[in-house]
C-alpha cells in the first residue's frame, strides 16, 4: 500500500510538472522566439489551459510552489536573451517572476475555493489585473503581456485604440480559463465530478458572451483601419549602424561615427530629401554637451567637434541619442557629474530640443534603493552597471511643422508613456532603441511587437531607429510600412502619414485594466468576507 501511494504521488508530481512545462513552452512560443521570429499568436489562446487546469488539482499551499516554478521557467524560456544584457539580469528577472507567480497562483486558487461554480471568471479578472499591475512602479516590465502576442493579427489588435493592450489580453485569456474549468475532471487526481459536456451545458452564457465580444472586436478590427494614402506625409531617414556604441574605445567611437555619417549621407542623397534624420539610442559616443562645454578630454572633444561641424553643414534636422552629462549639486551639496539617457534634436548644429528618459530600466539603468539594499546596489555597481538619472518632462519636439516625441528604447513598451507624449501634443512617435547587446532577433522582435501597439492605441504613426534592428515605420493602423534587415549597416527612409492622434485610449488611458483590477480586488474581498461569515454562523449552530 505504501509503495502504491508513493507511485501515485510521483505520478501526480510528474503530471503537474508536465502541465507547468507545457504551459511555459506554449507561452514562450506565442511570442517571437528562436524558432519562429514573429511567434505563433494562436498558441496564446490556449497557452494557459495547463496552468488553470493544474489549479483545480493542487492544494492552496502547493500552488505557491507550482506558481514559482512556472514563473521562473516561462520567463527563462521567453527572455533567455536577458543574460546577455547583464550578468545579473536573467537571474533577477527569473527570481522576480518566481515571486510574482508564487503570489498569483494562490490568489487564483483562492478564487476557486471561494467561488466553486464560477471561479474561472474571477481567475480571468485576476490575471488581467496581474498583467496590468506588473507594469507599474520600479519593477514595471511589460514583456510577456498576453495581448502583445497578437501583434501580427491586425484585425484582433485594433480594439487597443479603445481598451489598450488589456482588451486584447482579455479576449485571448478567456478560452484558457473556460476550457480548464471544463477539463478539470480530465486526468484529474482529485475526485472532481462532471464531464466537459456537463460543464458546457451548465455554463453556456460566458462563452456566448465571449464569442459575441470576439465577433464585435473582429468586426471593428476590419472596419476601423483608415486608408492614409491621401493624407500629408513625412519622410524620416532611420540610420541603423549595427553597433553597440558603448562597446570599445575612442577608435571604435570614431569608426562608429564614420558609419553613422556615411549612412546619413546615403539617406540625404535620396530624392526627395528626408524631413528628419534619426540616429538610435546613444548612437554617438562621447557625451556631446559635456565635452563641448568642459573640454576635459581632448580626444573626446575633437570627435564631438567633428560631429558638430558635420551637423552645421546639414539642412535637415537630426535626432540623435546621446549621454547628456551635466554638473549638478548632489544631496551633500557637492557638484558632481550626472548622466541622462537623452535624445537631442539638432538644427544646423544647434541643440533645438532635449528629452531625457523618464522610465529607466530597473536594476540596469536605475536602482533607487541604495540605502535600503546596499548589497544589491554594490553588486550592480561591481557588475559595471551604468546608472542614469531620471528625466522630468514628456518633451514634444517641434521643428519645420513636425511635432513628435522620442521615447527611448524600453519606454515604447509602456502604453501610458506614449499616451502622455500624445496628450502633450506629439503627432507621431520617434523611438530610439539599442538592442544590439542582445545579439538576438527574438529580443528585437519582442520589442517591436509592443511598439506596434503604441501606434494603434494612439492612432498615430511611429518610426523606430535602432542600433541593429528592428528599424521600421509603422502606420496608425499598426501596419509595418517598411523594415530594414536586422544586423546590417543600413539606412531606411520611410514615409509615414501625418494625422492628429485621436482615440479613446489616448483620452482615457488604461481605464479597462483599472476596472478589471478593482473588480478582482472587490470580488476577492467580498468572497473572503462571505466565507468567514459563513464559517462563523456554522460554528454558532454547532
Amino acid at each position: 500500500m505504501t509503495l502504491f501511494k508513493g507511485r501515485k504521488r510521483w505520478s501526480r508530481f510528474l503530471l503537474s510538472l508536465s502541465a507547468v512545462l507545457t504551459a511555459s513552452l506554449l507561452f514562450a512560443a506565442s511570442f517571437p522566439n528562436i524558432l519562429v521570429s514573429q511567434g505563433i499568436p494562436l498558441l496564446a489562446w490556449i497557452a494557459y489551459i495547463p496552468l488553470f487546469w493544474l489549479l483545480y488539482q493542487v492544494s492552496l499551499g502547493a500552488s505557491v510552489f507550482w506558481g514559482g516554478l512556472y514563473g521562473y521557467a516561462a520567463y527563462g524560456l521567453f527572455n533567455y536573451w536577458l543574460s546577455v544584457f547583464h550578468p545579473l539580469a536573467g537571474l533577477i528577472v527569473g527570481l522576480i517572476y518566481l515571486v510574482f507567480f508564487a503570489v498569483l497562483f494562490p490568489l487564483l486558487k483562492t478564487a476557486l475555493l471561494l467561488f466553486p461554480r464560477r471561479g474561472y471568471l474571477v481567475q480571468w479578472l485576476i490575471w488581467i489585473a496581474y498583467e496590468y499591475l506588473r507594469t507599474q512602479g520600479f519593477l514595471g516590465y511589460p514583456y510577456g503581456i498576453t495581448g502583445y502576442s497578437q501583434w501580427t493579427l491586425l484585425p484582433v489588435i485594433q480594439i487597443a485604440n479603445i481598451f489598450g493592450v488589456w482588451g486584447v489580453s482579455a479576449l485571448v485569456i478567456f478560452p484558457s480559463v473556460y476550457m480548464a474549468a471544463a477539463l478539470k475532471g480530465v486526468l484529474s487526481y482529485k475526485a472532481l465530478k462532471g464531464t466537459p459536456d456537463d460543464f458546457f451545458r451548465r455554463e453556456p452564457a460566458a462563452p456566448i458572451i465571449w464569442f459575441i465580444a470576439l465577433a464585435v472586436a473582429l468586426g471593428y478590427g476590419f472596419i476601423s483601419p483608415v486608408d492614409y494614402t491621401e493624407v500629408p506625409a513625412a519622410r524620416i531617414a532611420l540610420v541603423q549602424h549595427n553597433t553597440d556604441p558603448w562597446r570599445g574605445d575612442m577608435e571604435d567611437y570614431r569608426q562608429n561615427f564614420r558609419v553613422l555619417k556615411r549612412l546619413s549621407q546615403e539617406a540625404l542623397a535620396g530624392e526627395p530629401k528626408p524631413d528628419l534624420v534619426v540616429w538610435s539610442e546613444t548612437a554617438f559616443v562621447p557625451r556631446i554637451y559635456w565635452h563641448e562645454t568642459y573640454r576635459d578630454d581632448q580626444e573626446s572633444y575633437a570627435l564631438v567637434k567633428e560631429l558638430m561641424d558635420y551637423l552645421k553643414a546639414q539642412e535637415v534636422p537630426f535626432v540623435i541619442g546621446n549621454d547628456d552629462a551635466r554638473r549638478e549639486v548632489n544631496s551633500n551639496g557637492q557638484w558632481e557629474r550626472v548622466d541622462y539617457n537623452a535624445v537631442m534634436l539638432f538644427n544646423r548644429g544647434e541643440i533645438a530640443g532635449l528629452y531625457r528618459k523618464l522610465h529607466l530600466v530597473p536594476f540596469t539603468e536605475h536602482f533607487p534603493y541604495e540605502k535600503q539594499l546596499p548589497w544589491v546596489y554594490n553588486a550592480l555597481k561591481n557588475a559595471d552597471t551604468h546608472f542614469w538619472k531620471k528625466g522630468k518632462e514628456a518633451t514634444v519636439f517641434s521643428i519645420n511643422g513636425l511635432k513628435f516625441s522620442s521615447p527611448i528604447c524600453f519606454e515604447d513598451t509602456f502604453g501610458y508613456l506614449s499616451r502622455e507624449f500624445v496628450k502633450n501634443g506629439a503627432e507621431f512617435i520617434v523611438n530610439l532603441s539599442n538592442d544590439a547587446w542582445s545579439k538576438s532577433l527574438p529580443a528585437q522582435m519582442q520589442h517591436l511587437s509592443m511598439a506596434v501597439f503604441r501606434a494603434v492605441e494612439n492612432r498615430c504613426s511611429m518610426v523606430r531607429s535602432t542600433a541593429s534592428g528592428q528599424t521600421c515605420g509603422i502606420d496608425p493602423n499598426g501596419k509595418i510600412l517598411a523594415m530594414a534587415e536586422p544586423f546590417v549597416e543600413t539606412q531606411l527612409t520611410v514615409e509615414i502619414p501625418l494625422v492628429k492622434p485621436d482615440s479613446l485610449y489616448a483620452k482615457y488611458g488604461d481605464f479597462f485594466a483599472r476596472i478589471c483590477t478593482a473588480a478582482a480586488v472587490i470580488i476577492l474581498i467580498v468572497g473572503t468576507g462571505g466565507h468567514i461569515i459563513k464559517k462563523m454562523l456554522k460554528g454558532r449552530k454547532q
